[in-house]
This record gives structure tokens, sequence and C-alpha cells, in this order.
């Protein structure tokens, strides 16, 4: 029987920096809940973002965000991984020199960027509605920071095979969807996220379901016995899922879990 399910939110559920969810998901997530199933939002979205997105069911869910880093279930703290300080400053120097390029550094309460480009604060503030708190220099913060992105609009595959290759024996890189490149502590992902949730719940592989549909939700197919991409899925994802469910645009999530009722 499955007792946990966890979704990716972008790409996923919905399209990417949007808040189109079908709202049908939340009413499905309550009688999951009541059948003694339990659901954990997995997103690389920061937990503001999230938050919002499922205010009408916060105290009925697990959030994983920041790809894996920051685990919280009704205010409490189950998980979070932080990046060393002296890597974060290096790896601001290097992705300053980008050309076309954003960057977001996430911590708890909020994202933190020098970007200026409007279009760029347009997404993370309206799009995925994130709580952002634009600044001139982050290296003269002191934040505790959880996850590290790269935004690009267009060829950010680019940017993932320059900068991955560079930083993947100090951080776990992943692309993470078709204008994102995410960086955490080289523990972060989300399989880990799932294992410590599966490990303080006393909940199996076997009793896991799964739905991703990019690179950074690989982690999360080895995490449960029943795992799926989506019909948009990156094909990495499809080989590595154990089913393929319909398009995030055709609610492909949904279908499987009103099948659990």
């Amino acid at each position: 029987m499955i007792k946990l399910i966890a979704s990716d939110i972008d790409g996923t559920l919905l399209p990417e920096g949007t808040d189109q969810i079908n709202p049908e998901i939340f009413e499905v997530i309550r009688k999951l809940k009541e059948k003694g199933i339990i659901f954990a939002a997995a997103s690389g979205r920061h937990c503001t973002s999230m938050y919002r997105l499922f205010e009408s069911v916060k105290n009925d869910i697990i959030f994983i965000t920041e790809s894996g880093a920051y685990v919280n279930c009704r205010g409490y703290d189950m998980l979070q991984h932080v990046i060393d300080r002296k890597i974060m400053e290096e790896w601001v120097k290097e992705v300053r020199q980008i050309p076309g390029t954003s960057f977001t550094l996430d911590t708890k309460e909020c994202l933190y960027t020098e970007s200026k480009d409007e279009e760029f604060l347009e997404l993370i503030r309206d799009g995925y509605k994130s709580t952002v708190r634009s600044v001139d220099n982050v290296l003269e913060l002191e934040p505790t920071i959880s996850k590290m992105a790269i935004y690009r609009k267009t060829d950010i595959k680019k940017v993932a095979e320059t900068m991955i290759p560079r930083w993947e024996g100090r951080m776990h890189c992943a692309l993470a969807g078709d204008i994102w490149v995410d960086f955490m502590n080289k523990e972060a992902n989300k399989g880990n996220a799932i294992r410590s949730i599966q490990e303080t719940l006393g909940i199996s592989p076997e009793e896991t379901m799964v739905f991703g549909d990019n690179h950074n939700d690989l982690e999360m197919m080895e995490s449960a016995a029943e795992s799926y991409a989506v019909g948009n899925a990156a094909e990495a994802v499809k080989q590595a899922a154990k089913y393929v469910t319909d398009t995030n645009v055709n609610d492909g999530v949904l279908k499987v879990m009103k099948k659990l009722l």
C-alpha cells in the first residue's frame, strides 16, 4: 500500500514558473490523507513560493524545497543542508562573469539576488511568488544558504555544460528545467530528502510513489518503487522511471493520484 507520494512541481504538476495548478489536487490531497497517504511537494522552488502555492493544504503536506536542501512540515524543520561560505563566495564571483545570467541565493526566509533584470525579477516575484530581496552585493551579507541557482532565459544547457563539471566535485549540481541550474550541498537532493522522510515516518520505498520531469528528479526516482515520469519529461527521467503518465498540462500526476482513491 502506498503511504507517501512525492511530486515535483514545475514541469510536472504545472507549467514552469507559474501558479497554474489544478485546484482539484487540493481536495485529492485531503482525501488521500484521510486514507493514510501523505503528500510531499518536492521542488527546486523557494519555500515561500511553495507555501503560497499550497496555502489551502499547507498543514496537510510535507514541503521538500530548494531541490531537497530544505524539508519542512507544519513549521518544523525536518532537514536542512547548507552551503559552505567559502564555496558560496567563490561561486558568486564566477557566476557574475557569465553573460546573460542572473542568480539567486536561497535562505529559509527569502531569495537574495543582485540582478537588475526586470523580466527575471518579475518571474521570481510574480511567477513563482517567492519572497525576494534585491541587494547590490550578496557578499556583504552573512546568510545561511541552502541552495544557489543560475537563471538564463536561453541556452541554459550551455551554462550547465560549463558549470556542472567545474563544481560537481564540491556541490550537488543539476539542470532544473529549461532556465535553471541548481547548486546545493553535496548531500542535498530530492532523493535524500525523501529517504529522510521515509526514515522518520517508518515508510519503505515500496510504500512510496514519486513523479518528476527533469534531471533534478533523477535521485527521487531511486527512492521509490513506484516512480512516474510525466509525458513531457526529459528522456533521462523517462528511462529512470518505472512508468510514464500523461503530460503536466493534461494532469498526468492528478490522474494517477485519483486512482489511489
